[in-house]
């Protein structure tokens, strides 16, 4: 099948260089790919997943995870892979392709910001537990520790050395725990909210900053910063292990947990299938859902990295590819951590599902009081928060070439280009800045609160609008001959069909279930204020409203003596839109046609087309006198001089 060549180039065509030297390429095709699945696969494959498989059913909730995997995750993956590749442009620049609707790529840069801050603190508190972990005990073993309350009670035996008070204390808690476990308090729970946290009363208390988890933010940021220091050409070079590696310790992990007692018994739970929750809407939206947030779509980082593809690469190939490989990467979690939660419930004589949990209580409360339970339990312990940080930088990474990308391609000029790397550290500087709060006795609650906000519905509203605007307003046979052009094959019949008409109901679906399904957020036993749950509120909208607000300035300066003139104005393909290198610039594309870039034009649009270029080329050479003036301001040299400046 000629789509699966693996050099991505089109059947027959001689070999072309096209790399881009003012953008920059990734190295090779497999960066490309292991960066992608890194970025795909991430945190939620090994906590969420899981989770929501013995919600809804267990071996059960695979028929519509699939379903949705086939019907929607697929085709937007394609979808956005071949939108950036097309372009070789950001977030920002694809919407050359209908400039009313940059917004959504201001709201993708949004989005991309709310989940770059809290995302590296559960990196960062990972780091934490990694470094904890360097010893010979394990701190949250036992109960008798400064920070342990009366109600603590573990599930390994108290060292010979304890003192009488602490071995009474034990005894008591055991024989509470018998009588009634639903109060029971693991050493691994009070060491993360006594100790790591130390968390205050509610979520307006910030209290103090937690001085080891703002250190570990600090490394967090400086790593991620050092792996994109040149942009993709590093961070190309770091997948091979950070996108690798989460499987090589989720083997050994997997090995070792189908050998501990009970962990057949938690695999069953995971497997067996409760066939008639299949029939409740909600396991299809929770399908929909994890499908949709795990593959990241919507937060710009699938476009970004595809804009360093070079332009004939066979980015169909590439979806299928990554969407099984990110799906299947939760499946296989699945089987590690259910081996590990079964062996929890043997040794507590408890059910699998009451020893189970979601979120950072699974990844920072149950997991590591099932490694207190393995002999020479510190190695595995590494070996896990070892997986959990590589799998978060993986994430990370993109999520910060989104940003810096889609600035430096807005400002374009060749000094910030040359210049990346300093917009690569201030980006970074004012995530640390902006992550400080949440390591404060009161960031869990504002972690949490940003997680079920800031990146929940308007992720599906950006979707489903990105869909409208590149199938409905642009045009779909004009995007299914741009693909052909590009890829040498029109995208199969089935991708034009979910493009067109299932993935935008499968989005509509998702986002009314949303609504009509929606619970204030809570943790634990705490329930969040209103006033808090109305800023979470404008979190999530923030990202929204740049949609409306641009395209209301946009048709407001576009030309036209009417509403309709303007709009129609600012919904048409820009002049420039289409591939970025003159080489492949084609058929409707050519230079002679760049007044028409999509058909024939009356001649009034001709004259504003015109018109446009002319003002286009005016801000061009204004950046690039301002360009020159802070090169020399420098000493450095000018930049025509340099034919070939460095990405």
């Amino acid at each position: 099948i000629r789509w699966f060549q693996f050099n991505g180039a089109v059947p027959g065509e001689p070999a072309k260089k096209d790399e881009n030297s003012r953008r920059g390429n990734w190295g090779n095709q497999i960066e490309f790919v292991l960066t992608s699945v890194g970025y795909a696969v991430g945190l939620g494959n090994v906590w969420r997943f899981p989770y929501l498989c013995y919600r809804n059913g267990g071996g059960a909730f695979m028929l519509p995870y699939f379903i949705m995997l086939v019907f929607c995750g697929i085709p937007l993956f394609f979808l956005e892979l071949s939108f950036g590749q097309f372009a070789s442009q950001g977030c920002l620049g694809v919407w050359k392709i209908s400039p009313m609707f940059k917004g959504v790529g201001y709201g993708m840069m949004v989005v991309s910001t709310y989940i770059g801050i809290y995302y590296n603190v559960v990196i960062c508190i990972a780091f934490y537990y990694f470094f904890m972990s360097m010893t010979k005990l394990l701190p949250w073993t036992y109960c008798n520790n400064p920070w342990n309350t009366p109600d603590c009670s573990g599930v390994v035996s108290s060292p010979l050395n304890a003192t009488l008070a602490n071995a009474t204390t034990s005894l008591v808690a055991g024989v509470t725990e018998v009588v009634n476990r639903t109060k029971r308090t693991s050493p691994s729970e009070e060491y993360w909210k006594h100790y790591v946290l130390n968390i205050s009363d509610d979520i307006g208390n910030f209290g103090e900053v937690r001085m080891p988890i703002l250190g570990c933010l600090a490394i967090s940021w400086f790593v991620v910063f050092l792996c994109l220091i040149r942009g993709v050409k590093s961070s190309g070079k770091v997948v091979y292990f950070t996108a690798t590696f989460p499987y090589v310790v989720l083997t050994i992990l997997f090995i070792r947990g189908i050998t501990l007692d009970g962990a057949i018994n938690g695999i069953k739970y995971y497997l067996t299938p409760q066939w008639q929750k299949v029939l409740d809407a909600k396991v299809w939206g929770d399908a929909a859902s994890q499908i949709f947030y795990s593959l990241g779509c919507a937060w710009g980082g699938l476009i970004t990295m595809a804009s360093y593809n070079k332009f004939h690469n066979n980015c169909f190939r590439d979806s299928i590819i990554i969407s099984i490989t990110n799906c299947a990467t939760s499946v296989y979690a699945g089987f590690v951590i259910f081996s590990i939660l079964g062996f929890m419930a043997h040794n507590l004589n408890v059910p699998v599902s009451e020893v189970a949990d979601h979120g950072p209580g699974l990844a920072f409360v149950a997991y590591p009081e099932a490694l207190t339970l393995l002999p020479i339990s510190p190695l595995w312990s590494l070996l896990f928060f070892f997986m959990l940080i590589l799998l978060g930088l993986g994430t990370q990474f993109c999520l910060l070439e989104t940003l810096v990308t889609a600035i430096v391609d807005e400002i374009g000029t060749d000094w910030i280009i040359r210049n990346k790397t300093v917009v690569t550290l201030s980006v970074a500087i004012v995530g640390f800045l902006l992550g400080v709060p949440l390591t404060t006795q009161a960031g869990i609650y504002w972690l949490l609160l940003m997680d079920n906000y800031a990146a929940s519905f308007s992720l599906v509203i950006i979707s489903c609008i990105m869909c409208i605007c590149v199938m409905y307003v642009y045009g779909h046979r004009n995007y299914f001959k741009d693909v052909e052009m590009m890829l040498g094959f029109p995208p199969p019949l089935f991708f034009k069909v979910c493009w067109r008409f299932i993935s935008p109901v499968i989005i509509s679906f998702i986002l009314i279930f949303t609504v009509i399904q929606y619970k204030p957020i809570t943790y634990n036993d705490y329930v969040y204020p209103g006033w808090s749950l109305a800023i979470g509120f404008c979190m999530a909208m923030s990202s929204v409203i740049c949609i409306p607000i641009y395209a209301l300035y946009k048709i407001s300066r576009s030309p036209g003596a009417t509403f309709r003139e303007r709009l129609k104005h600012a919904c048409r393909a820009h002049p420039k839109w289409g591939p970025a290198l003159q080489e492949h610039r084609t058929g409707r594309y050519a230079p002679m046609a760049s007044e028409d870039t999509v058909e024939a034009r009356p001649l009034k649009e001709k004259e504003e087309l015109k018109e446009e270029l002319k003002e286009e080329e005016k801000e061009k050479e204004r950046k690039d006198e301002i360009s020159l003036t802070i090169q020399g301001s420098n000493g450095s040299t000018n930049t025509h001089n340099n034919p070939n400046p460095s990405a």
